[in-house]
C-alpha cells in the first residue's frame, strides 16, 4: 500500500495532502484518537464502547469511521443515547436487546460467507449477552445460528440441536447460574468453544463469579473464557476464528504501510 501511494504522488495522481491523510494511522478528535488502521492490522475496524461516552462523542467517532468507509459498531449503548445518535446518523440500526448500534458498509461483490458461528444461550435471562455476541459477529461479517434456552436443567433441549452445534466453525456458549453449559458443549464438539459467563443467578452466584469459576475450571478441552457479561468479547473472538478458517488465514485487504 505504501509503495502504491508514493507512486501516485510521484506521477501526480495523488496530492501530498491526500497522501498524508491516507497514511495517517489515526485521527485526533481532541477527546478521542480514532484508529483508522485497526482494520489493516487486525482485520476489523475499531469498535466503540458506548458506556461513559456522550451521544456527541459517539457521533463524531462514528462519522470519522464511516468517512473512511469502515463499518461502525457501538456496544453497550442505551436506547435513549442510540436514538440521539440516529438523529445525526439515520442509516444506523439499533438492536435494543444487544444494546448495539451499527452501520455496515456495502459488501460489494464479496463471496457469500461460508460456515457459521453457533451462539448458544442457557436461558432466556441470558439473551442480552447472547445477542451482544451474535450481533457483533454478524456485523463483522459472519453468519450466526442462534440456539437459545438450552441450559443443563433440560439437557434434552440442547441435544435436539446437536447436529447444528457440531457443524459450526466455533461456538459461543453463554450461561449464568452455575455456568455448566460450556462444559457440556465442549464435550460434544471438535471446534473451539468460547464461554461467556453472565451475572444471572441468585446470591451465591456472586453476580457471575460462580459461572466464571466453573468455566475456568472446566474439564472439557478447547474452552476459552471471556469476562462476565462480555458478549462482545465472545462474538469478536468467534469472528476472528471463523474468518481465519473460511478466508484461508488472510483477513487483511491491505498490507500495513
Amino acid at each position: 500500500m505504501l509503495e502504491h501511494i508514493l507512486e501516485q504522488v510521484q506521477n501526480g495522481t495523488l496530492s501530498v495532502a491526500d497522501a498524508k491523510e491516507k497514511l495517517a494511522t489515526f485521527e485526533d478528535l481532541g477527546f478521542a484518537k480514532v484508529d483508522h488502521h485497526r482494520s489493516k492490522r487486525q482485520g476489523f475496524p475499531e469498535i466503540v464502547y458506548g458506556e461513559g461516552k456522550t451521544a456527541d462523542h459517539i457521533i463524531s467517532i462514528a462519522q470519522s469511521l464511516q468517512a473512511r468507509n469502515q463499518s461502525v459498531l457501538v456496544t453497550r449503548i442505551s436506547k435513549e443515547k442510540a436514538a440521539a445518535v440516529q438523529k445525526a446518523c439515520p442509516d444506523y440500526l439499533y438492536d435494543e436487546t444487544a444494546r448495539i448500534l451499527f452501520w455496515k458498509k456495502e459488501a460489494g461483490d464479496a463471496e457469500a460467507p461460508q460456515g457459521y458461528i453457533a451462539v448458544i444461550a442457557a436461558g432466556t435471562s441470558d439473551l442480552s449477552v447472547a445477542e451482544e455476541a451474535a450481533v457483533t459477529a454478524e456485523v463483522l461479517g459472519c453468519p450466526v445460528r442462534r440456539i437459545y434456552d438450552v441450559g443443563v436443567a433440560g439437557i434434552h433441549r440442547l441435544l435436539s440441536h446437536a447436529e447444528d452445534i457440531q457443524n459450526a466453525t466455533v461456538s459461543v456458549v453463554v450461561a449464568g447460574m452455575e455456568g455448566a453449559l460450556p462444559s457440556v458443549v465442549g464435550g460434544l464438539v471438535s471446534h473451539p468453544v468460547i464461554a461467556v459467563p453472565t451475572s444471572i443467578g441468585y446470591g451465591a452466584s456472586f453476580n457471575g463469579l460462580s459461572a466464571l469459576l466453573t468455566m475456568l475450571n472446566s474439564c472439557a478441552s478447547g474452552i476459552s473464557v471471556v469476562n462476565i457479561d462480555n458478549g462482545f468479547g465472545g462474538g469478536y473472538n468467534a469472528a476472528l476464528i471463523h474468518q481465519l478458517v473460511h478466508k484461508g488465514g488472510n483477513r487483511h485487504e491491505n498490507t500495513i504501510p
